[in-house]
């Protein structure tokens, strides 16, 4: 089974400039932990992701306003990637080695065109193999 057949197509993202607020709202409206950040909606290159515990640890955990910031001051600025014609083993083993929940999908130009999130996975996965993602996408939180 390929990348493509399991991941969420054209996700909602944002850029660096776009604000918390909208961020969290496309979260809400989303139904999901995690907005990609590109440089802007015609370079959909990643550039970032935020997450809803970036939100919470960066900014109400150091006492700043989070309606005042931006997605820029928030992400994690490294971007791990996996394309649509991957093996959803291949993107498995990926997610396992980074230890990442969600990973972004690219096209053959480097665009954002889609997310995999462990949710995907678990619902082509066996029970054994959704476990052994979990638990080592998990394995660094416990030590």
């Amino acid at each position: 089974m390929k990348v493509a057949e399991i991941m969420t197509k054209d996700p909602a993202f944002a850029t660096l400039d776009t604000s918390l607020h909208d961020v969290a709202q496309m979260m809400a409206d989303n139904d999901c932990g995690c907005i990609p950040v590109t440089e802007n909606a015609e370079n959909r290159k990643p550039l970032g992701m935020i997450t809803d515990r970036d939100i919470t640890i960066r900014t109400v955990a150091h006492n700043k306003n989070p309606l005042n910031m931006i997605a820029g001051e928030v992400m994690t600025d490294s971007v791990i990637t996996v394309t649509p014609a991957m093996s959803v083993e291949e993107c498995v083993a990926t997610m396992e080695r980074n230890q990442i929940r969600r990973i972004a999908v690219v096209d053959e130009a480097g665009n954002l065109c889609g997310m995999v999130a462990q949710a995907d996975i678990a619902r082509t996965a066996t029970p054994a193999e959704t476990a052994e993602l979990v638990k080592d996408v998990s394995a660094h939180a416990a030590a």
